[in-house]
């Protein structure tokens, strides 16, 4: 019983072997290689779109945290187009300023860098 045991166990680690060689082989070949450095390629692109995309979130968080430190500190809430006071509403009963696009100077560039 024993050496059947024992052949078994031989068979299963040649098959085992076998096929990890096989595995091996096949990576070594030219076609294996493009496999792997397409999955390579595939992998960093996946990371650097994640990357990105933190990136992105975190600018529109920092931003977000600019125009409240800004409408805190002013009293004008920035973010549109034009500016608005925030001491009353937008219905023509409250003082409203708004920007007319009539930039001059620095400003004009500043804006049009900013793609406004």
């Amino acid at each position: 019983m024993s050496r059947l045991l024992l052949f078994g166990a031989g068979v299963a680690a040649g098959v085992a072997l076998s096929r990890k060689l096989g595995r091996t082989a096949r990576r070594a070949t030219p076609v294996g290689v493009a496999d792997q450095l397409g999955d390579a390629v595939r992998e960093l692109a996946e990371s650097l779109g994640s990357f990105g995309a933190d990136v992105r979130a975190g600018m529109s968080e920092r931003e977000r945290e600019l125009h409240e430190s800004v409408t805190e500190r002013t009293g004008i809430v920035t973010g549109g187009r034009g500016q608005r006071s925030v001491d009353g509403p937008d219905n023509g009963s409250g003082p409203v300023t708004r920007m007319t696009g009539t930039i001059d100077g620095a400003e004009s560039r500043r804006a049009r860098r900013a793609g406004r």
